[in-house]
């Protein structure tokens, strides 16, 4: 696989046409939710609705384990995950607290003082020398 030079921004996955074609079918399912008929069978059976799915396992249990941060890393675009979020109930805001790790009340007070603080963000190749 060919190197980009972004490859290595830290705390970033860049969604790009490799990304998109890694996510094609994670992101085809959660714009299925926009429907309301799909969000009840996926509300009702998680598992079985999934398995209509061409996604790969990893996919489908990171799905099943609401885990954002795996679901980017497996072709996951934010805009599309946000489908999921939104039908089980939950803002942007909450899923975007539980990437950080912080709480949704840490998570605002940090975007209103400015954001997230650079400090401690590495590229990769430098967390590699330690």
């Amino acid at each position: 696989m060919t190197k980009r030079p972004y490859d290595d921004v830290p705390g970033t996955t860049v969604f790009d046409e490799r990304m998109s074609r890694k996510g094609y079918h994670l992101n085809q399912f959660c714009m299925s939710l926009m429907k309301p008929e799909n969000r009840e069978r996926f509300k009702a059976d998680n598992r079985a609705y999934l398995d209509d799915w061409k996604m790969t396992e990893d996919q489908k249990q990171a799905v099943i384990d609401r885990d954002y941060n795996r679901m980017l890393s497996l072709g996951g675009n934010i805009y599309f995950l946000a489908k999921i979020f939104a039908s089980d109930g939950l803002s942007f805001q909450y899923a975007a607290s539980t990437m950080t790790g912080v709480s949704e009340e840490e998570y605002l007070k940090m975007m209103l003082a400015g954001g997230r603080s650079p400090d401690g963000n590495r590229y990769k190749h430098e967390w590699e020398k330690e």
